[in-house]
């Protein structure tokens, strides 16, 4: 079976965006159709587009989308312009508010401004229209869209490279949901056991349920099952036990926001299996795109977590599952330091060990992806 497209734009300038609804999965395939900005931001709000880099190109559609009213009027003079420009730096901050923690979003949302920030500069006087504004955005959206997909690639690659002396069959354990319903492209960290099981070197994967919103039971093990990779699911209390039994050889994850000195933010639970990797001497590996990185701050005590509603916790998918007037705590993020990151596996290559310096030299594009990693490739003992 053929997965459907996590996103994808219809039409030119005045087009729309089309989402794969991910809270629908996996007992129903809906795509729904964004024509406004609003509806972009509560689909990112809610959920039915998740993971740090389809975050991010949503946005980017997103912001195209604030021109639909005057692009459909065809109707162009210097006021038409000016209203265009305006509305789009509009959508830009609205679609900021949308969540906290993925650094791609707000990096996205940078790149659409600086388009109007040029667009304006270039079009003073009676040069430009709102219709090349309009394109140019959806050129610069597109552009995001592609340089995703190539990325998620290049992970992948990577990161099959790094696990090449695995054994075959070896035991995989990963959380959440990092491949291509997280992404542009076929996904971070199941983009890497993707290239393995293509291969030849077929993993197990162990898929935490990923609570409380079970993005690995839902999403994860649809996706695998979508490419026929063998998986078993697990609840999250229970990777412990497997790592313990010796059935795992591995972990790895995406990240939604890595700092200057290499911590990494991901999906609440992240923090938990990297010290359990820890106490039982298994490699623990993150992969993510350098946009995922955001050197304006050092650590991860400095990374926003988002703070989620206490429904998704006492009423889960619409059962009651705690009394009334219950005390609620709902993290979506947790942050893992350095120092427990085996490697991070980038599109330019992987980063080991894991220190600012590393990090600096990857997200500035100054080294060669073959002189990051400072070891050989064979994981951690």
């Amino acid at each position: 079976m053929t997965q459907p497209a996590t996103l994808h734009w219809i039409g030119q300038a005045d087009g729309h965006l089309v989402l794969l609804d991910q809270t629908r999965l996996p007992t129903q395939i809906v795509e729904i159709d964004c024509h406004t900005t609003q509806e972009v931001w509560e689909a990112i709000r809610v959920l039915r587009v998740r993971g740090a880099p389809a975050i991010g190109i949503a946005a980017a559609y997103g912001v195209c989308l604030s021109l639909q009213p005057i692009l459909k009027s065809r109707q162009d003079s210097a006021t038409r312009r000016r209203q265009a420009a305006r509305l789009a730096i509009e959508a830009c901050a609205h679609l900021a508010t949308s969540r906290p923690t993925a650094v791609n979003l707000f990096w996205a949302l940078q790149r659409m401004r600086d388009v109007i920030a040029e667009a304006q500069a270039e079009t003073k006087g009676s040069r430009g229209s709102p219709w090349d504004l309009g394109q140019r955005l959806l050129a610069e959206a597109r552009t995001i869209h592609q340089e995703d997909r190539r990325q998620c690639a290049s992970i992948g690659r990577h990161g099959a490279q790094l696990l090449a002396d695995l054994p075959i069959g070896s035991g995989i354990l990963t959380h959440c949901n990092a491949g291509a319903l997280a992404t542009g492209g076929a996904g971070t960290a199941l983009a890497v056991l993707f290239t393995l099981a293509e291969q030849g070197r077929r993993p197990h994967v162990f898929a935490d349920e990923t609570r409380p919103l079970l993005q690995g039971a839902r999403l994860t093990m649809w996706e695998l099952a979508q490419r026929n990779i063998s998986a078993t699911l697990l609840c999250d209390g229970m990777a412990a036990q497997v790592m313990r039994e010796r059935r795992v050889q591995a972990v790895i994850t995406g990240a939604d926001r890595i700092a200057a000195r290499g911590d990494a933010a991901n999906k609440i639970g992240t923090y938990g299996l990297a010290v359990l990797a820890r106490a039982h001497h298994l490699p623990f590996y993150i992969a993510a795109p350098t946009s995922t990185f955001d050197l304006s701050i050092d650590s991860g005590d400095e990374i926003p977590i988002e703070q989620r509603p206490a429904a998704e916790i006492t009423d889960s998918f619409g059962c009651r599952t705690a009394p009334e007037g219950t005390q609620v705590y709902n993290p979506a993020f947790d942050v893992t330091p350095a120092e427990l990151i085996t490697a991070l596996i980038t599109e330019r290559g992987v980063l080991r060990p894991v220190t600012r310096e590393s990090v600096q030299r990857v997200a500035r594009g100054l080294s060669h992806p073959a002189a990051i990693d400072a070891q050989h490739t064979s994981p951690r003992k």
